[in-house]
């Protein structure tokens, strides 16, 4: 496949309306960057790219990114963010990362923290984690009522609706794993010093919940990939490949949306610098 980002989108999009099929999904995606040079190749001009009209996105203040993260452990959702922005400025890309609810969040509906982060107009906004724990380890773990998950959906597509009226390009991105890759990973976290502080307990007794949160993933997939924000199931085994693929789509994004320096209604030569 040549390294369009349309083709390579279409790949792995879930199309609305239809089943996500995500245990037939593939989780090496060999056929979209077939060799890690090109791979990284691709990846290094695309966040060039990204920088620049990131930067054009920014002069243009109307508008905003909103690109979503949503993996189990070790999926890779930190190291998206290195390896697809890692050329942008601080002021450009704002990431937030949604860990446990503070007692405050907690206080508040479950979308409040998730509304708060959302980016302003200029911005790039990353989320690693999202809104989408609430009906992923929030079902597993059976911490609110089934009836109460269910409206989730819905209310979940309604939000994100409203950002996409109001000037919010919104990207999902779901980083797939195999059981097994995942076991290398959290292996290294234990045999290498430098890994160790990466290594959470509560990993495990997530892993033992595999094919629960599996189930989980393909539910709101299935009902949370619309046609204002479809979600894209991103092949992970390989972190090259990973970033290659959502750096495409990223860049191809912007390209689309053509942010634009704003034009200016005084000349340059009515001033002088002394």
């Amino acid at each position: 496949m040549t390294h369009d980002w349309k083709a390579i989108d279409a790949a792995v999009c879930v199309e609305p309306g239809k089943k996500s099929k995500l245990s037939a999904r593939d989780c090496d995606g060999a056929e979209l960057f077939p060799e890690r040079e090109a791979a990284e190749a691709a990846l290094k001009d695309c966040a060039k790219a990204i920088d620049e009209l990131q930067d054009r996105l920014w002069a243009e203040r109307s508008r905003a990114l909103l690109v979503i993260l949503q993996g189990i452990d070790t999926s890779g959702k930190d190291g998206t963010v290195r390896g697809v922005f890692n050329k942008c400025g601080p002021l450009g890309v704002n990431v937030a990362a949604f860990g446990k609810p503070s007692e405050e969040e907690l206080a508040h509906d479950y979308l409040w923290r998730v509304h708060m982060a959302t980016p302003k107009k200029g911005m790039i906004g990353v989320f690693n984690r999202s809104h989408y724990e609430d009906v992923l380890v929030v079902k597993v773990r059976a911490l609110a009522p089934a009836d109460v998950v269910e409206r989730r959906y819905d209310q979940i597509n309604a939000f994100e609706k409203h950002l996409t009226e109001n000037g919010v390009t919104v990207l999902k991105f779901m980083l797939h794993i195999s059981k097994d890759e995942q076991r290398q990973r959290l292996q290294e976290r234990l045999d290498q010093p430098e890994k160790n502080w990466k290594f959470n307990p509560g990993d495990l007794e997530d892993r033992k919940l595999w094919d629960q949160y599996q189930v989980a993933y393909e539910t709101l997939l299935d009902r949370c990939s619309t046609a204002h924000a479809p979600w894209r199931v991103i092949p992970a085994d390989k972190k090259w490949r990973r970033n290659a693929i959502i750096a495409a789509i990223v860049h191809g994004t912007l390209e689309e949306m053509n942010p634009r320096y704003p034009v200016v209604d005084w000349k340059a030569g009515d001033f002088v610098v002394e």
